[in-house]
């Protein structure tokens, strides 16, 4: 069967410094030296988690998106991670799906972090982004989208769960980060599907703190992969064939209540 491999970059970043944080991002990037087909990159990894959209939002042909479009090409892998973009005249906390070909797909945010008021600068986003690769199906989400299971929810109305793997970008800070590691395992075993994390490391503008804690769990709830407190590049293949056994030897996804998201 199908493998698909992932590698996970958790990292400080520079806040509010775009050129700094993309030189560092391809330095990592272009130091990788395991095959890879996927690299997840933390929430706003061009600006760190920051409320001045006004400053700092691109256009969805802006600098960043250029970035993303042209390292992926150089090192023909899949890169995702979340942008400050201006789209419409609004501003969205939004995931970038991009291929080493220059196509690319796209999730806004959908549960904004009103705790930290993003919801007074971001628009929320009103539909999930579940990709394609190699048969493999991956629902894309970031950070506080985490703490609601309805919107993860496997919601296929098949004869085969929607997705296999769920992956969740963040700048999730290390006071919270008991409920980051539990829901992760949640959504895993819940879901019946791997769960990948990718958090930040280190202080933000606002002198928040963030441990990191990035995470690769298996269907079954198991630690594929943990990291806290350090900067970490990390590569993973994940084997379709172990997915497909969890789900054959326990089913529990045929039981699953069928319902309808009202947005």
């Amino acid at each position: 069967m199908s493998t698909l491999s992932i590698t996970t970059i958790q990292t400080n970043l520079q806040w509010e410094n775009k050129a700094a944080n993309l030189r560092m991002l391809e330095n990592k990037i272009n130091a990788i030296e395991e095959k890879t087909e996927i690299i997840v990159l933390p929430e706003m990894f061009s600006t760190g988690f920051s409320m001045q959209p006004q400053l700092l939002a691109e256009a969805m042909d802006g600098e960043t998106i250029n970035w993303m479009k042209e390292v992926s090409a150089n090192n023909k892998v899949i890169i995702t991670g979340s942008v400050i973009i201006k789209d419409d005249d609004k501003y969205f906390n939004r995931l970038i799906w991009m291929l080493p070909n220059g196509q690319f797909g796209y999730y806004d945010k959908h549960h904004l972090f009103i705790y930290g008021d993003e919801h007074s600068y971001y628009t929320s986003g009103n539909r999930r982004l579940i990709a394609s690769v190699k048969g493999w199906k991956i629902n894309l989400q970031i950070c506080y989208d985490l703490r609601f299971p309805v919107w993860a929810r496997q919601q296929s109305t098949t004869n085969e769960p929607e997705y296999d793997v769920l992956i969740y970008v963040a700048n999730w800070p290390d006071k919270r980060i008991h409920a980051w590691k539990t829901l992760l395992c949640a959504r895993a075993i819940e879901n019946q599907c791997f769960v990948i994390g990718v958090n930040r490391i280190g202080d933000d503008g606002n002198k928040i703190y963030h441990s990191g804690n990035s995470l690769i769990i298996d269907p079954l709830g198991q630690v594929l992969y943990y990291m806290a407190n350090e900067e970490d590049v990390f590569t993973i293949t994940l084997e379709k064939e172990k997915l497909e056994e969890v789900r054959t030897k326990f089913p529990f996804w045929k039981d699953a209540d069928r319902f309808n998201i009202q947005l």
